[in-house]
């Protein structure tokens, strides 16, 4: 939830006064909901629940014709100062993602070796696909008319898939080539037993 406010009290803050729509559709055309971890239906929960904290204050609600009443926002001194906290925070520390694969990496001898294996080479290659579908954007022109910081943000998103590529490739090989990813000594659980079978 942090980094949806962050982006919804930085976009009104940009663009005020907005509308709640155009703030959803501007974070949608950032793929926000792809590397922001903005879920798209919770943008105007998110307004009004930033409203009712003082953050931002609704300026007016119109209705057009029968489309449903659209709400103007601004920021408030009190949402720029949250803005600006959650901003430098981002800035200055290391927040490491959440990322359901390091759940399932830790349960790793649940898995038989090939299938670990081959699902680490499919995970390199779906990497290696985003990678390519930025690379093909950019050369299309995408980015021509972008700040030049958003090239450097997916500039990053390619740097960080090529070294989890390399880390998926060399560890599928680990596993393939037999080496032991056991403890030495086994903890007193037969859960462990039935697990070792599928990776001696």
């Amino acid at each position: 939830m942090s980094t949806t406010r962050m982006l919804i009290l930085g976009l009104v803050n940009w663009m005020q006064p907005v509308h709640g729509y155009d703030v959803r559709r501007e974070l949608l055309s950032w793929s926000a909901d792809k590397w922001g971890n903005v879920q798209p239906g919770s943008i105007y929960h998110a307004l009004r629940k930033l409203t009712e904290e003082e953050m931002l204050r609704e300026v007016k609600t119109e209705q057009v014709g029968a489309r449903p009443a659209r709400t103007t926002y601004e920021i408030t001194p009190k949402g720029v100062d949250e803005f600006e906290n959650l901003l430098r925070g981002y800035w200055w520390e290391v927040k490491p993602a959440a990322d359901p694969f390091f759940a399932a990496l830790a349960f790793l001898p649940a898995m038989p070796r090939d299938e670990a294996a081959a699902a680490l080479r499919n995970r390199a290659a779906q990497l290696r696909a985003g990678s390519d579908g930025i690379e093909a954007a950019a050369e299309k022109g995408w980015l021509r008319d972008k700040p030049p910081h958003v090239a450097w943000m997916w500039e990053l998103a390619v740097a960080r898939n090529e070294g989890e590529i390399a880390w998926c490739e060399r560890v599928a090989e680990l596993i393939e080539s037999g080496t032991s990813y056991l403890p030495g000594r086994m903890p007193p659980h037969p859960g462990w037993e039935q697990w070792r079978s599928k990776v001696e």
